[in-house]
C-alpha cells in the first residue's frame, strides 16, 4: 500500500467535508449556542448523549464545559448520559437499550435544559427516543447528525447535519462543531473577567 497517497486521500476527503460543513450548520449552530446560553443563565444544564464514538464525543464535550476549554473559570453545568455503567446496563437489561438515554432525561432533565443527541446516521433509536422525551418535557431537543439527517429531522431542532456519508468524516466534524460550541458557551457564559484564582 502506498501510505502517503492513502493519507493524502484521507486529508483531502476531510478538507472537502470541512468545506461543505460550515455553510450547512451555520444557522442551527447559532441557535444552539443561544439555547445553551439561555439555559445556563436560567440555572439549566446541557445533556449530551450518543453511541460508540458519539458517546465518547458526549463525554468529551461535557468535560470541556464542566472543567475548562480555553481557560480556568467557573464550572458550567453539563453532563454526558453515557458514563454510568450500572444505570446503562440495568436499563438495557430490565427495560430496553432504546431507553438508556430517555430514562435519564426523564429523571434529570428539566424544562429549559438542552439535550444534544449525537448520531452520525441520525437513526439511532435510543437517541431518537431520548430527543422525543426531551421535547415532550420542554427541553431544547438538539442534535448533531450526518448524511441527510435521518430520522432526527423533525425530532431535533436545532439539528446540525454534516453533509457526508462517511462516518469518520462526520465524527471529525462533530468534534469540531462541539469544540466551537464549547468555545462560544465558555466565552459568553463565563467570561475571562470571572476567571478563577
Amino acid at each position: 500500500m502506498e501510505f502517503a497517497s492513502f493519507l493524502d486521500r484521507q486529508i483531502a476527503e476531510h478538507a472537502e467535508t470541512l468545506g461543505r460543513t460550515g455553510e450547512a450548520v451555520r444557522e442551527p449552530f447559532q441557535r444552539l449556542v443561544e439555547a445553551c446560553l439561555t439555559s445556563l443563565a436560567n440555572g439549566g444544564k446541557i445533556l449530551f448523549f450518543g453511541n460508540g464514538g458519539s458517546a465518547a464525543d458526549a463525554q468529551h464535550l461535557a468535560t470541556e464545559l464542566v472543567i475548562r476549554y480555553r481557560y480556568n473559570r467557573k464550572a458550567l453545568a453539563a453532563l454526558a448520559l453515557t458514563t454510568d455503567t450500572s444505570l446503562l446496563t440495568a436499563c438495557a437489561n430490565d427495560f430496553s437499550y432504546d431507553e438508556i438515554f430517555s430514562r435519564q432525561i426523564e429523571a434529570l432533565g428539566r424544562a429549559g435544559d438542552v439535550a444534544i443527541g449525537i448520531s452520525t446516521s441520525g437513526n439511532s433509536p435510543n437517541v431518537l427516543t431520548a430527543l422525543a422525551v426531551a421535547r415532550d418535557m420542554g427541553l431544547v431537543a438538539a442534535g448533531f447528525g450526518g448524511r441527510d439527517g435521518g430520522k432526527m429531522v423533525g425530532v431535533a431542532d436545532p439539528l446540525l447535519i454534516v453533509p457526508s456519508t462517511i462516518t469518520a468524516r462526520i465524527q471529525e466534524m462533530h468534534i469540531l462543531i462541539g469544540h466551537a460550541l464549547c468555545d462560544q458557551v465558555e466565552a459568553k457564559a463565563a467570561p475571562r473577567e470571572e476567571v478563577r484564582a
